[in-house]
């Protein structure tokens, strides 16, 4: 089909678009910065060119024209083109080359301001992303508020309303179940030995677990970062990326296994479907649902630890003077942090709720560049009691917005309410239970591949959960998990 040929030459352009914003966050000399932004935007200008053209148009036309509506797959990947070329033709080709010339820059600046905790040097940037994010939202148009538009882009079905709704009601039994589990933790007082934890053990030690959960090394690697993720390059083409801490080896084997349950995902798709909506993910929140099954579910839980604390001492020597019990007790401390990335499950949920929250207002016009960081500030005082030092804790350590990510973050909450009502569903088929009670992960591995991987986009997100699970997207189970695991009882 001549579509389809079209947009794997559009898949084509974008890997490689990829392979060099992933040169850009690993290897990347800090002066080559300003050259790869040009080659980005250079590509970017290909790809959406290639997507808005008269070519493309009549290629969908035709193949519209053809569908009888017989082949759920096909008729699927029809209407999330023809959905995608409609909102990409609302888009200038000047205007998507710039703002992939701005997130390149950005996201330069952003490290350098995080690195020196001075927000006032990446306000400009950020200001220009979100002129372009407005610029954007009043180009596809919107029936409420222009957040919504954005929030579709990564969560297609949602509005900023309906997140809203939610997570009113979420707010005051995160806030009761965080206060709980903080309390259980300050009275068990469990914490891991003092470092260091070399490095070259934690790489060692993160790639084993990760192959044990079914990441192929032959299809992808771990290399370091300064903020944490997983990107595909291609099909068979994954790559992970961590940073160290050498007082918590924990940090980077969380992070590890956090961007494993992404790749893995990745390396589920249809292969032979790659440049379709059905050979890529549905939305972040399904995405992040299995980044947070695989660290959470799995690898906070006891039995991942009977198998894999052995061999934990024997990479960390220090860790023999802890019992299994109070390992457990230290890897699921609460308490309340500065840093969304290494902040525990209990209290997870509330970062995200203060950046949607921020992220509304600024789209809004309501909250001004310049006082993001005292409204941060203040969000946080009343979420959890206490003020970020400096910037570096608190606005500026999350890279979204300056890789224009505006409407991302409220995927990962929605990504924990889904992690937790799919492992559920999984862990009720007795071949996955019996395998998680030994720590052996291919059961769980291939009702995921069956259930969500080999869908693609194929379904909306509510649909894909309500098939895998028997009921529609609830938060009940991720709340029963919290209370069960951090509340119920002293840890």
């Amino acid at each position: 089909m001549k579509l389809f040929d079209l947009a794997r030459e559009r898949a084509l352009i974008n890997s490689t678009a990829a392979t060099l914003g992933w040169d850009q966050e690993t290897y990347l000399p800090d002066s080559a910065h300003p050259y790869r932004a040009a080659q980005l935007s250079w590509l970017t200008a290909k790809a959406h060119t290639l997507a808005t053209s008269d070519e493309w148009k009549r290629a969908l036309e035709e193949a519209e024209a053809s569908d009888a509506g017989g082949d759920v797959t096909l008729t699927a990947n029809l209407r999330e083109m023809r959905r995608q070329f409609d909102r990409a033709t609302k888009l200038p080709v000047e205007l998507v080359a710039r703002e992939s010339e701005a997130t390149s820059m950005g996201k330069h600046a952003w490290a350098s301001a995080r690195q020196a905790s001075d927000f006032a040097t990446f306000a400009p940037h950020l200001q220009t992303l979100l002129d372009i994010a407005r610029e954007k939202a009043d180009r596809w148009g919107y029936e409420s508020e222009p957040y919504d538009v954005l929030l579709d882009t990564y969560e297609r079905g949602s509005t900023a309303a309906k997140i809203s709704a939610l997570f009113e009601v979420l707010r005051p039994q995160l806030i009761n179940i965080g206060k709980l589990a903080v309390a259980n933790s300050e009275a068990r007082g469990a914490k891991l030995p003092a470092g260091p934890y070399p490095i070259e053990a934690q790489m060692k030690f993160n790639a084993t677990v990760a192959e044990s959960l079914g990441f192929d090394f032959n299809a992808g690697r771990i290399d370091t970062t300064t903020h944490p993720f997983c990107t595909t390059l291609g099909p068979k083409d994954v790559r992970l990326t961590t940073r160290y801490d050498l007082e918590d080896f924990t940090s980077s084997l969380f992070g590890v296994m956090h961007e494993a349950g992404h790749g893995l995902y990745e390396q589920g798709l249809p292969e032979g479907d790659v440049g379709l909506p059905s050979g890529d993910s549905v939305s972040l929140g399904i995405h992040e649902s299995q980044s947070r099954l695989w660290e959470n579910h799995v690898g906070r839980s006891q039995a991942f630890w009977e198998r894999w604390f052995p061999y934990a001492v024997e990479c960390f020597p220090q860790l023999g003077a802890l019992s299994l019990d109070d390992f457990l007790a230290a890897i699921r401390r609460a308490e309340k942090s500065f840093i969304r990335v290494e902040a525990d499950e209990a209290t997870y949920d509330l970062h995200i709720l203060l950046r949607f929250g921020l992220e509304r207002r600024m789209m809004s016009g309501e909250l001004a560049v310049k006082d993001i960081p005292a409204a941060w500030n203040e969000a946080f005082e009343e979420s959890f009691g206490m003020t970020p030092p400096d910037d570096r804790n608190g606005c500026l350590q999350d890279i979204h917005w300056s890789m224009g990510g505006l409407g991302y973050f409220s995927t990962y909450t929605l990504g924990n309410l889904n992690a937790a009502q799919l492992f559920a569903a999984a862990t009720a088929d007795p071949a996955v239970a019996a395998g998680l009670a030994k720590a052996e992960y291919k059961p769980l591995l291939g009702w995921l591949r069956k259930h969500v991987h080999a869908h693609g986009g194929t379904y909306d997100p509510a649909v894909l959960v309500e098939k895998a699970t028997g009921a529609p997207p609830s938060a009940d189970a991720h709340l029963s998990h919290l209370f069960a695991r951090y509340c119920a009882a002293a840890i």
